[in-house]
């Protein structure tokens, strides 16, 4: 059919599953919106039919690849690769992975307040100072906005209360 974006093979959905088995992400699993110390408790999820194996965790029964967290940068170090940045959310330190597209230019400093949603696997954390390691997806500063430490454990909380808190109820790793 002309103008409706198939193609033969599949298509656009063909592309985009392509492109999700290629970078082992899976973007149909939900960001959870999590304060670091949370990620002790994540494990490595078993691998799917659909998938094979993948780079996915669960936490509170949930399956998920990627992180959304807030904080303050207590560290930018750009001496090694495009750089990492460390980030204390209150809860711990987490250590942010840069791009080299999220390095350049970007004036990522101390103090600065900043949201970070990328991948989280728990095998890269381990052996790295005990903290977790974030690949970045998206790194924005929220240094302007007055409200956003609050309004962060705000989103955690409410996260936990109308999600997490119904699946790890349910899930029976939970049931003791």
């Amino acid at each position: 059919m002309e103008g409706s974006g198939t193609q033969p093979g599949g298509g656009a959905a063909a592309a985009a599953a392509a492109a999700t088995k290629r970078n082992n992400m899976d973007y149909s699993l939900a960001a959870l919106k999590l304060f670091g110390c949370q990620l002790a408790g994540a494990t490595e999820a078993p691998p799917t039919e659909s998938d094979g194996p993948s780079q996915a965790q669960m936490l509170y029964g949930i399956r998920f690849q990627r992180v959304w967290l807030q904080g303050v940068v207590v560290l930018a170090d750009y001496r090694v690769g495009a750089g990492h940045i460390l980030v204390d959310d209150g809860s711990c330190v987490a250590e942010i992975t840069l791009t080299q597209k999220e390095a350049e230019g970007q004036p990522w400093r101390e103090g600065m307040y900043v949201m970070v949603l990328g991948s989280y696997s728990g095998k890269d954390s381990l052996p790295r100072a005990n903290r977790p390691v974030i690949k970045v997806h998206k790194l924005v500063d929220l240094s302007a906005q007055p409200d956003r430490e609050s309004m962060w454990y705000m989103e955690v909380v409410e996260a936990f209360n109308l999600f997490y808190l119904q699946f790890s109820a349910a899930s029976p790793l939970m049931k003791r």
